[in-house]
């Protein structure tokens, strides 16, 4: 997998010419990007039920006029995003002590201004990474929700007893069903969830 190739970086600082070094920096890099004058201005751009369907970061100035960096990265945090659209704080000197509280509670890193580009860019892709892996294992996630939703009840309850290794003969017995008829619900589980064995299936449903 090639997370940056459809990478989106989400670039907010008030400062017209940071943003302009940044993008263009990005570009060098090959890396998409979208820049914001202020947290606000980001805010306005995201619909309230906003969940990335892309690797993205967001690469957030601290002090900033209206809503700040600090402010906008409690908000993503309550929305729940900061784990898919990992935060990469933008920092003055004395703003590093701030900068690292927020690391502590979840932001991906800070770098701080003057910034090495070869440095920050490593981040980033570091980041995008990981919103990568993140955005992979919600996906699965929801794969195996949407096999489950295709079960019957009595699929479900032959699957369960499945998934805990126990034979035909006494998935019959708990269930007071013939084994032919356990037989052929395990073969529909196994077709529904598309996996091969129980010991697949017992797996499938931990990751889901």
């Amino acid at each position: 997998m090639q997370p940056l190739s459809d990478a989106l970086i989400y670039l907010v600082d008030d400062d017209a010419s940071v943003r302009e070094a940044l993008a263009w920096l990005l570009r060098s890099r090959r890396l998409a990007s979208e820049s914001f004058a202020s947290g606000d201005a980001l805010l306005a751009a995201l619909p309230a039920d906003f969940m990335p369907r892309q690797p993205c970061c967001l690469l957030l100035d601290v002090r900033m006029p209206g809503t700040s960096g600090l402010a906008l990265f409690e908000l993503l945090e309550r929305r729940g995003l900061v784990e898919v659209m990992p935060v990469i704080f933008l920092t003055g000197h004395g703003d590093v002590p701030t900068a690292v509280a927020m690391v502590k509670r979840g932001a991906f890193d800070f770098c701080e201004k003057p910034f090495s580009d070869n440095a920050l860019v490593d981040r980033i892709e570091q980041a995008v990474a990981r919103s990568a892996q993140v955005l992979a294992e919600r996906q699965g996630r929801e794969r195996v929700q949407a096999r489950l939703a295709e079960l019957t009840q009595r699929e479900r309850d032959v699957m369960a007893l499945v998934a805990k290794g126990l034979p035909n003969k006494l998935i019959a017995d708990q269930l007071e069903i013939s084994v032919r008829t356990v037989e052929v619900h395990r073969a529909r589980v196994f077709d529904k969830m598309e996996v091969k064995s129980a010991v697949e299936l017992a797996n499938l449903l931990r990751e889901g």
